[in-house]
């Protein structure tokens, strides 16, 4: 797998990312995505939340996302342009996200994706747009 500039998140995703960096807050999302979540101020370490990630991170997380909604997001399309970009296939993608191959191939076709495919050698006789 290669790693190349990774993909900026998403401002609801944003908080979790900076909280728990890029691969944990996947893992987040993939693990409480879709439902609501309730994020206490002070967990004592009895949720699940609390149980995956630890007391101290479950309050960053309740204190960074304070101002989004209660339900956590899915944010497949950002999750599948992360992990494009570490080397996984579609169809590896596609698997792990429970969505088709097909999808992931319409959400790489997006602009946000564009930057993210490997660029062409440029060609030596193109001239440069001024």
């Amino acid at each position: 797998m290669t790693d190349r500039a990774a993909p900026a998140a998403p401002a609801h995703v944003e908080p979790f990312v900076r909280v728990l960096g890029e691969a944990e807050a996947i893992r987040f999302l993939l693990t409480f995505g879709g439902a609501e979540l309730y994020l206490a101020n002070s967990p004592k370490g009895r949720s699940r939340l609390a149980e995956e990630f630890g007391v101290e991170r479950a309050t960053e997380i309740a204190r960074a996302a304070e101002h989004l909604p209660r339900r956590v997001p899915l944010a497949k399309e950002w999750i599948a342009a992360v992990w494009s970009n570490q080397g996984l296939t579609d169809a590896e993608i596609a698997r792990r996200l429970h969505v088709t191959d097909v999808t992931v191939r319409a959400w790489r076709a997006k602009k946000p994706w564009r930057g993210l495919r490997k660029a062409k050698s440029a060609d030596p006789r193109q001239l440069p747009l001024l």
